[in-house]
Formats: C-alpha cells, structure tokens, sequence
C-alpha cells in the first residue's frame, strides 16, 4: 500500500467535496510549506540536540541530559530562551539589511528542502533542473551571510563575511564537479531521475573510484560550504568573537544558527541522493514496502551528518591561506581529471550494473 500517496489523495479528494478548484489548490500549497516549516523546525532543533551528544560522545562527556527524557527537550528550551531575549545590534547599522540577512539565509534552506525526495510520491516539487536549482539556491545563501556582515558595522562581522564569500565561490567549484562527474552517468539533472537510475545499483557502485573520489571531494567542500569546522574561518571565536553574526542576538541569531545545521542536512541528502540510492533499500530489501524509503533516506542522510559531526571533533580548523590552497591547488585538478576519467567510463560503457 502506498500510504503518502494514499494519504494525499483522501485530503485533495475531501478538499475538492466542499470547495471550489481554485481554492483547492491554494490550500494544498499552504498546507505543503507548514508541513516543510514544521520538517525545519524540528530538524533544526534535534539536529543541535545531535551534535551536542556527538560532541559529549567524542569528549567522553554525558552531553544534555537535565531537560525531558535524556536531554531530548533541551534544544526546545534553548530555543524559548533565544525567544524571550531581547534584540540588540549596533547604532550605525544599516537597519534594513541587517534585518534581511537572516531572513535569506533561512528562505534559502527552506527552498533546497523542497526538491528532495523522500520517498517515492513524497516530494513536493519534482523540476527536471533539480541537481542546478540546489546549487543555484545554495549560492543565494551566502548573500544573507554577507549583507548580515557587512551591514552590522562592525570589523569582525564584516571580515567573517568576506571570508565566507571567498570560501563559498571557492568550495561551490568542487560541489558542482563532483556532483556534475555523477550526472555524466545518469544523464538527467531530475532527482526523481536519478534515484531511478540507481536501482541497478547505487551511483557510488556504479562509478566505482572516480564516484569514489567524487564522493570524498563532496563531502569535504560540502562541509567547507557549511562553514563548519574545520572549515568554520567565518566565524572563528578566537579570532573573530562570532564572525558575521556577531551582533545578532535572541531569535536573528537562532535563524543563522538553525540555517547552519539544516545546511548540514540538505549537504548530506543530497550526497544520500546523488550516490547512495536516495530512498532505495539496499539491495531491494525493502522494494514492496515504498513508504519505508522514507526510513532509508532518513537513515542515510544522518550517517552522513554524523561523518559531518565527526569531522568537526577531530580535525583541526585550518588558517585561511590552508583552506584555498587546498581547493585551488588539490581539489579542483583532481576533480577536473577526475570528471575526464568518469566520462571516458561512461563512453566506454564500464560503469558497474546489477
């Protein structure tokens, strides 16, 4: 039984008996972003429980653990704390922009939520340009983090920006190969499309070590893309006190701050998409049972989050000179010469199929 779909139906069936088309229409559009807003909430806050439990766990700490059952309320409570704080900023600020920053930092995660697949008939827009729209949506982020700095008026939150305009366009280079070396096998931007491709086999298979490298290379600009450790030069606390949002407080700062860790998510579901399957079951385990896809995309994304996590505890953050040379003088040759031997893979028909 398709139970999404299913769903779907009976509240389009139920609306279309008791008011007009048009109506219809509106309604199920507002009703499909409370749901998204609902998913980014929760997401948000449980994402920040997460890592502070995988932050105790590598520092052999208990973590949260006094709010609710084993700490699970207390990213709600840090949540009603930023709420009641009140707002303050510097005199000379630019008043409407510093206010804009955080709204474009968080429309701009909203939207990249939207285009994913969750399961078969659970996606809320399926366009045929998926894999451009993300990247495209994800370079409007950073627009919020700039004017958020520049309009602050203040030295530290402007030179956080600046250097996250230079990390992003850097990183954003090798995000867009090495996502473009797996599109060379599945011939379509459409994620719908190439979740389909991969059911003979996940993409990561299927390219063997170019997908492999591509894989890696990913994972580290997805990071850097974050402004996560050890990438986090944006917001360095012993260099810059907080970086571009230094003079943002109460729930200005908790829009940033929730935008960095759905960021994390969107960074790994789309590496969940493009090389593990999405929500396929491994080996087709679970292939007459379609809503549990929504368990296997949700399972994989936050092994990859966790690989975020594990990242940020372990290695050190680099200076700003180490993060470029290691875009422009490693990641970026290697994913040019790799996206050559992917495609000389695909002309001769080498990719691995089940």
């Amino acid at each position: 039984m398709n139970i999404p779909l299913s769903i779907a139906n009976n509240i389009h069936n139920w609306l279309l008996n008791i008011m007009p088309a048009m109506a219809v229409g509106i309604i199920e559009m507002a009703l499909i972003a409370l749901a998204y807003l609902t998913l980014f909430a929760v997401l948000g806050l449980y994402l920040v429980l997460m890592e502070r439990k995988v932050a105790a766990w590598f520092q052999l700490r208990i973590g949260p653990n006094r709010v609710g059952f084993h700490g699970l309320l207390q990213t709600m409570a840090d949540a009603l704390k930023l709420v009641s704080k009140e707002l303050t900023g510097t005199v000379k600020a630019d008043k409407f922009l510093y206010n804009l920053a955080p709204y474009f930092v968080i429309i701009s995660s909203l939207m990249a939520l939207a285009v994913f697949p969750f399961t078969k008939d659970l996606q809320a827009f399926d366009i045929n340009i998926g894999i451009f729209f993300l990247i495209a949506i994800s370079s409007v982020g950073v627009i919020g983090i700039l004017l958020g700095g520049w309009s602050s008026n203040n030295k530290f939150a402007l030179i956080g920006a600046m250097r996250s305009g230079v990390q992003t366009i850097s990183y954003e280079l090798s995000i867009g190969l090495s996502l473009l070396t797996m599109i060379l096998i599945t011939g379509s931007l459409q994620l719908s499309e190439i979740i389909e491709v991969q059911k003979n086999g996940w993409l990561i298979v299927q390219g063997h070590i170019p997908a492999i490298i591509a894989f890696m290379i990913y994972m580290i600009a997805g990071t850097a893309e974050t402004n996560r450790a050890p990438f986090d030069m944006v917001e360095a606390e012993s260099e810059l006190g907080a970086g571009f949002h230094t003079e943002y407080s109460g729930m200005k700062f908790a829009y940033f701050f929730l935008a960095e860790f759905i960021n994390m998510f969107i960074i790994a579901a789309i590496a969940t998409t493009v090389f593990f399957g999405g929500w396929l079951s491994p080996f087709g385990i679970t292939q007459s049972i379609p809503w549990l896809g929504v368990f296997w995309f949700l399972a994989k994304t936050f092994v990859l989050v966790f690989l975020m996590m594990w990242f940020r505890w372990t290695f050190p953050r680099l200076r700003v000179d180490q993060l470029l040379t290691l875009e422009w003088k490693y990641l970026l040759p290697i994913n040019l010469v790799n996206i050559v031997i992917m495609a000389v893979i695909v002309w001769l028909n080498f990719t691995i199929q089940f």
